[in-house]
């Protein structure tokens, strides 16, 4: 199993719209067809500068390569994940 994890700092004022709507749009990343126990969680700890965190499963590395590759995942990365974030983190653990 993978873990793909990433921790990051929207440019958004916290609780805006444009952050509700950034997490929207992460959270229809769920529904991707390789995507398991899929979660988006708040940061609260103050040992680090982000806000948000996603959190999703992969039964091997070839599902995570699709997940990487699939056009909605990509089309997020493009078209809303770069224009929004401004700091990340991203670990990726196997299981």
């Amino acid at each position: 199993m993978i873990r793909h994890t990433v921790t990051f700092k929207l440019k958004h004022e916290n609780g805006s719209i444009e952050e509700k709507l950034f997490l929207d749009a992460a959270k229809e990343l769920s529904k991707l067809p390789t995507v398991q126990n899929f979660e988006c969680l708040k940061e609260i700890g103050k040992k680090n500068n982000f806000d948000f965190g996603i959190s999703m499963e992969f039964q091997n590395m070839k599902h995570y390569e699709e997940y990487n590759k699939h056009p909605n995942h990509v089309d997020f990365v493009q078209n809303i994940w770069i224009p929004e974030v401004i700091d990340f983190i991203e670990i990726d653990l196997e299981f």
